[in-house]
């Protein structure tokens, strides 16, 4: 058979088989992609989740992971917001998905007001919102109890200078530095999920700071702010003939300076023989005198002593920052943290306490360094002391019609003004002891804004134009060479 015989050979693919091959491919790549879809929802919302980088991420707090964990009422969060011209909206979207993500029961919608006025104006008529600068809010609504979280409340910002293109005229720009949104959102969680808030009084009348106050140093205000933020209805309370308050959940004494009288430590004996729950904090104001608590203190268990403690973890000399605590739930999640307290006294566990079994269980849950002195007695050698005891005692057959008796006593009030407090986890403290004294375990847990990392690449012009020419010139055309060349190559 000659080669001009020979049948010609069939092409290695014909058309339909081309179609087929291209087919599968494409079903298998919609497959693949089915397969990671499915498999991310269940990871999702069903195991543990990864978190790899510090800018995209948000990881919850364990308290708001407990808080959710423990939510059976239906929530809903309306995102009264304008979509487009607000930084911060893709933050809070991203943080409420990671609390849907571990609690269903919590619903979210947008309503943008700039782009659906109908419903903008059904919203402002359900919550009331008559003033013009109502925008940009997070509400958060359950049984017909709401809260409102304005934007502006959501972010702390700083000013920073950048270069000026005019000598002498400096110039500045609004620089993110933290976000609290989890802060503000967990406490707006926590109002509309409880029926009412529970009452706490601070006592006055004795040379205590003022609770208002958020000028003054020693000042209380951002102690009472923090108080709210754990849904507590908060008020002053000066003692008279008829005792603490019944509607009393927590009574707080901070940094007396005067006596009580003998009628007043009989309300208070009678509150605490009730089963009543009560923080006391000492400061160095009163350590020369003898302001009568000392004794009632005593017969729970707690000795108030006059002597100051020097330690050598100190920045000033006068100052002691406290890193080690004993195992209780007041300071469990401040292991590896620490306070920053100022000329604290000596708090300790009373020689005399009761070890009955039905008596009060009186504990030390704080201490200063095995390098700390007391300031009236330098010539002995130095050693821990404690500066904080906590006692509790469950409420027995007759007379504690308040419950459980639980105790807190503090050798320093000076870390809880308003300029002590924020330093290191003075306000993480506040936050656990109040919710130990009222028995909201759920939430003794850490919680604090989220720090917003900024990244810069500082370049000359030089290196910026060397920087443009390399990515649109260099860089594509050294992909296109090499696709040039391989091309080639195959043509040979």
């Amino acid at each position: 058979m000659t080669p001009a015989t020979l049948p010609s050979p069939k092409p290695s693919f014909s058309r339909r088989r081309k179609w087929s091959i291209g087919l599968n491919v494409a079903l298998g790549i919609v497959a693949a992609f089915a397969l990671v879809v499915m498999a991310n929802y269940l990871s999702g919302n069903y195991f543990q989740r990864w978190y790899l980088s510090s800018r995209t991420h948000v990881e919850l707090k364990p308290r708001t992971v407990n808080l959710l964990k423990s939510m059976t009422n239906q929530v809903q969060v309306i995102l009264y917001y304008d979509t487009e011209h607000e930084d911060l909206y893709s933050s809070i979207t991203d943080l409420l998905k990671e609390y849907r993500s571990l609690n269903p029961r919590l619903s979210v919608r947008t309503v943008d007001y700039t782009r659906d006025a109908a419903e903008a104006q059904q919203i402002k008529a359900k919550y009331n919102l008559i003033s013009p600068v109502d925008k940009n809010l997070v509400i958060f609504d359950s049984d017909g109890r709401f809260k409102v979280v304005p934007g502006e409340a959501l972010s702390q910002f700083t000013f920073e200078p950048t270069p000026s293109e005019v000598p002498g005229k400096p110039e500045f720009r609004k620089k993110l530095v933290a976000f609290n949104g989890e802060v503000l959102f967990t406490a707006a969680l926590l109002q509309v999920m409880s029926p009412q808030p529970l009452k706490a009084y601070i006592l006055q009348g004795h040379g205590e700071p003022a609770i208002e106050d958020l000028t003054d140093q020693l000042g209380l205000g951002r102690f009472v702010a923090i108080l709210k933020q754990n849904y507590l209805q908060v008020e002053p309370l000066t003692l008279d003939t008829n005792g603490v308050p019944m509607d009393c959940s927590l009574l707080l004494l901070i940094g007396p300076r005067s006596p009580f009288e003998e009628s007043e430590l009989g309300s208070l004996r009678k509150y605490l023989d009730e089963g009543g729950r009560f923080f006391v904090a000492f400061n160095l104001f009163s350590i020369k005198r003898e302001l009568g608590l000392e004794g009632l203190l005593e017969t729970w268990g707690v000795h108030v002593s006059h002597s100051t403690i020097r330690d050598a973890k100190t920045i000033t000399g006068t100052d002691v920052s406290v890193d080690t605590f004993t195992n209780h739930p007041v300071v469990n999640s401040l292991i590896g943290s620490q306070l920053y307290l100022v000329e604290p006294r000596k708090i300790a566990k009373a020689a005399a306490a009761s070890t009955a079994q039905d008596g009060p269980l009186v504990r030390e849950i704080a201490f200063s360094s095995p390098r700390s002195l007391l300031l009236d007695q330098p010539n002995a050698p130095p050693q821990s002391h404690p500066l904080m005891v906590a006692v509790e005692k469950a409420p027995g057959k007759t007379g504690a019609v308040r419950g459980s008796m639980r105790l807190l006593v503090v050798g320093d009030s000076v870390f809880l003004g308003n300029v002590g407090i924020t330093s290191l986890a003075n306000s993480d403290f506040v936050t656990f002891a109040v919710n130990w004294l009222i028995d909201r375990t759920v939430l003794l847990e850490g919680l604090g804004p989220q720090p917003v990392a900024e990244y810069r690449l500082l370049m000359t012009r030089q290196q910026m134009r060397a920087s443009r020419w390399i990515l649109l010139a260099a860089m594509p055309g050294g992909i296109l060479l090499f696709g040039g060349l391989v091309w080639l190559r195959r043509r040979r």
